[in-house]
């Protein structure tokens, strides 16, 4: 299943370091390369810590991918997405986990250890990562976010 050149960049916070131990499992058994950014305990740490981790390592980048757990997967979701560069999307469902990657290019999976079964997760990211971008009028969208993303100061309404 693997066409990944880089390593898939991984992060979770306490309460998602299970998960992303088996997600990790499950990305080497499909055949890519995983780099396991942290914690490696269950000891309490705060997420936007490793949020920042991944999001540092994936904005940076083209083609790198990078998939967070947390207890929700809303706060990496938030933290992951104030990263230039970062399209971190909660896959909370299977058709999420497709459009994610045909419609907006995300380029982080983040999944909610408290809310999803593992297997659930697992399925999600193997749909997320069999997904390629379909660009198109979903292109111009991107653009337009990237460009929110060069302005200086906060966007408001």
């Amino acid at each position: 299943m693997s066409d990944a050149a880089q390593p898939i960049v991984l992060a979770s916070d306490h309460a998602g370091v299970r998960m992303k131990r088996r997600l990790g499992d499950a990305l080497r058994s499909w055949g890519y390369a995983v780099e396991d950014l942290g914690p490696a305990t269950e000891e309490s740490v705060d997420y936007p810590d490793f949020a920042e981790k991944v999001a540092r390592r994936v904005g940076g980048e083209a083609g790198r991918l990078g998939v967070l757990v947390c207890g929700t997967g809303i706060g990496m979701s938030i933290a992951a997405n104030k990263f230039a560069g970062v399209r971190a999307a909660l896959l909370y469902d299977d058709f999420a986990a497709l459009h994610a990657r045909l419609h907006n290019d995300a380029n982080v999976a983040v999944f909610g250890a408290r809310t999803m079964r593992d297997e659930e997760a697992e399925g999600r990211l193997k749909i997320f990562l069999g997904a390629a971008f379909e660009e198109g009028r979903h292109a111009a969208r991107l653009d337009k976010i990237a460009r929110f993303e060069k302005r200086p100061g906060r966007v408001s309404g």
